[in-house]
């Protein structure tokens, strides 16, 4: 999953608005941003298999730091409390939201990878909906939508707020479509690079367009 998981970024950002959106973008790829450095370094490994999947032609045989359950849970910990560490006020919510979105990584990869998700030894688990585009596609784009539409809900916009918003979420399914139907990866260490820069750079484009929305308080409320 790509897109899909910055629609509890989104959606997390209306329910907090003391969190920059920028952080919130960073926790929900965290996991991957770790697994790309760990790849890159050899510690964890994977490999380019041309037809495994409609969805992703990358088998992530061996991830067990950053998409095992429990380190999953740890780096989630972790990141959370780091972002809460530098919050003034409201820090017990902070952490527990960006601990929680950390953590949405793994809950929405395991409904698109296949069983690669250690959970104990040699269990793994995944439902394996990348195997059809025709599913996994939609289900990034409903995420991302939902997320973004709550975020245009309660987190007011200032002049062309929400004009930069929906661009940008055309711009992110755009780079998903490139993704889902573009070349296949190069090797794997091409593919964490690629990955690390994307994840970097979304963050920046989200503090920018964060920019644009009012400050106050949480308004997600009827």
């Amino acid at each position: 999953m790509f897109i899909g998981h910055y629609g509890p970024a989104l959606g997390a950002k209306a329910a907090l608005h003391r969190i920059p959106l920028f952080v919130l973008f960073l926790a929900v790829q965290w996991l991957d941003v770790v697994w790309s450095v760990l790849v890159m370094a050899g510690i964890e490994n994977a490999r380019v298999v041309p037809g495994l999947m409609e969805g992703s032609t990358l088998d992530l045989y061996d991830m067990p730091y950053t998409h095992g359950l429990l380190g999953a849970v740890v780096l989630s910990a972790l990141f959370g409390g780091c972002v809460a560490l530098f919050m003034r006020t409201d820090r017990v919510a902070v952490f527990w939201i960006v601990t929680l979105c950390a953590f949405s990584h793994w809950i929405l990869d395991f409904l698109v990878h296949r069983p690669d998700l250690l959970i104990y030894s040699d269990i793994k688990v995944g439902l394996g909906l990348w195997r059809w585009i025709r599913v996994s596609l939609p289900l990034e784009l409903i995420l991302l939508l939902i997320g973004a539409w709550l975020y245009a809900r309660y987190v007011p916009a200032r002049g062309y707020g929400n004009a930069a918003l929906w661009v940008f979420v055309a711009f992110m399914t755009s780079l998903q479509l490139y993704a889902t139907f573009g070349p296949a990866p190069v090797s794997p260490i091409a593919e964490a690079r690629t990955a690390l820069v994307a994840y970097l750079a979304l963050a920046a484009l989200a503090g920018l367009v964060d920019l644009t929305r009012q400050r106050g308080k949480p308004h997600l409320r009827p």
